[in-house]
């Protein structure tokens, strides 16, 4: 994904330079530095969002997206793809960021009470120590500040035959599968479960070319189903085949640029960085299940929430993926130069998933079956025993497991944990894995005091922490 950095402030070229240095990896195709007599913006892109844009946004504005909306409040909720956005108006900076974060942003303000802003954290360490996520469905300007243009809610529930719920979201996924087709020759992340297969069984039609990428430890669960279903489409298939030695020599790198260390983020985002690293050797871009789980009802402690409450679950956890999987998804992408398209969150997607009823995503007869309404939507696209597997999180699958939390283990001693659990914003730390990554993080980035921007996933040891009353 492209990369965005600027100050509100004119004459500012030589600290731009400096802040787009830190996220080169994004934009290894092109790089501008727009001055202004208002503001000094700048970008970095890859090859895939090279597209035909109005001279005068090419002048005025840095975008992270395909194409951008017009930098105005009105236009921003017309956008079906995802976009971060940064403009140079008559009236001064304008930032908007698409309504569920696909695309990161982050703002802040220097010293002397300029703002600031980055797509990536590590680029905004470099003029301001305050460093703030840039709200997702909302816009800035210097006269209004932060405003809301879309915000995702429960929604009244669809009074539809099954069957004719399932074909229509059949025809929106299609066709948010079809905007986002970039070229000939693309790529899809292969678990082999139901939402990474759905999305190389969409696209296949679409490309010359489909290469389908798979990791995990020898004789992984996730190798062999997505095994089984590059045969069954006939894609160009590559395995990554990764011990752990080869997971903890990497872990710098991935938590440089996850930009945190919450464990469950982390654990998952190993195996995502070396699949992402295999697949800019092959493609500028690549499809990504992420969104599914969400939306459909996809994890296990779901069926322990009341029927009548899981609608609005279903809305809180899409709403944290911005700074969590989403996160993940960008970061290991960029990395490497790489376009992760999540067509599960289209907008039509989106809108159209939060009408269907719950007890048709979540179907209680027979046993607890998640994404039911999917699967259903989805029959005679894949293999039945991909089309029926059942959930596994990225880094079981991918059989990485508690291997880390066991090397983590042997790597700190009790005493060590005990010292230096507690961090300095009064976060504590609640396994010694998270220690190890948190050394890791503050390899990088030094103590950071102000953690605010950084999301934990939830059910991950913090989060336990802070609803039992902790940090």
């Amino acid at each position: 994904m492209a990369g965005i950095v600027g100050i509100d402030c004119d004459g500012k070229q030589d600290l731009v330079v400096k802040m787009l240095e830190r996220i080169m990896h994004r934009g290894p195709a092109g790089s501008k530095v727009i001055e202004t007599r208002r503001a000094t913006l700048g970008a970095v892109w890859p090859d895939v969002q090279v597209v035909p844009t109005s001279p005068t946004l090419q002048q005025q504005a840095a975008w992270d997206g395909d194409s951008p909306p017009i930098p105005d409040p009105a236009a921003l909720g017309r956008k079906r793809k995802p976009f971060a956005l940064a403009a140079a108006t008559p009236d001064g900076l304008f930032l908007a960021r698409d309504p569920l974060g696909v695309r990161p942003l982050y703002y802040g303000r220097t010293d002397d009470g300029v703002v600031c802003f980055a797509s990536e954290v590590k680029a905004l360490l470099e003029v301001t120590g305050e460093v703030r996520e840039f709200p997702p469905g909302c816009w800035y300007d210097s006269r209004e500040g932060v405003q809301t243009f879309s915000e995702l809610d429960c929604c009244s529930s669809l009074e539809r035959d099954v069957g004719q719920i399932a074909a229509e979201l059949r025809l929106r996924l299609e066709q948010a599968v079809c905007r986002r087709v970039d070229g000939d020759v693309m790529g899809c992340w292969l678990s082999g479960g139901l939402d990474s297969s759905t999305m190389a069984a969409l696209a296949q039609p679409h490309v010359r070319e489909l290469h389908t990428f798979s990791v995990g430890f020898p004789g992984a669960p996730d190798l062999e189903f997505a095994r089984r279903v590059a045969d069954f489409l006939g894609s160009e298939h590559h395995e990554v085949f990764c011990t752990l030695d080869e997971i903890v020599a990497v872990l710098p790198e991935v938590i440089y640029h996850l930009e945190s260390f919450d464990a469950l983020l982390v654990r998952s985002s190993v195996t995502n960085y070396l699949v992402a690293r295999r697949a800019s050797d092959y493609v500028g871009s690549v499809f990504s299940g992420e969104g599914a789980d969400e939306l459909f009802a996809g994890y296990a402690y779901l069926a322990t929430v009341e029927p009548h409450q899981l609608s609005a679950e279903l809305v809180d956890i899409v709403r944290r993926l911005h700074n969590t999987a989403l996160q993940r998804v960008d970061r290991t992408a960029s990395a490497h130069g790489l376009v992760a398209y999540v067509p599960f969150l289209d907008p039509d997607v989106v809108q159209y998933a939060l009408h269907i009823p719950s007890r048709l995503k979540l179907r209680q007869e027979e046993g607890a079956t998640e994404k039911w309404i999917l699967r259903r939507a989805l029959d005679a696209l894949l293999p039945s025993e991909v089309l029926w597997r059942r959930k596994e999180k990225f880094w079981q699958g991918a059989g990485v497991g508690d291997l880390l939390a066991r090397y983590a283990e042997k790597r700190l001693t009790d005493d060590q944990f005990v010292r230096e659990r507690t961090l300095p914003n009064g976060w504590v730390l609640n396994t010694k894995e998270e220690l190890v990554y948190y050394r890791l993080f503050r390899d990088h980035f030094g103590e950071v005091a102000d953690l605010s921007w950084m999301g934990r996933t939830k059910g991950s040891p913090i989060q336990a922490c802070e609803r039992e009353g902790g940090a």
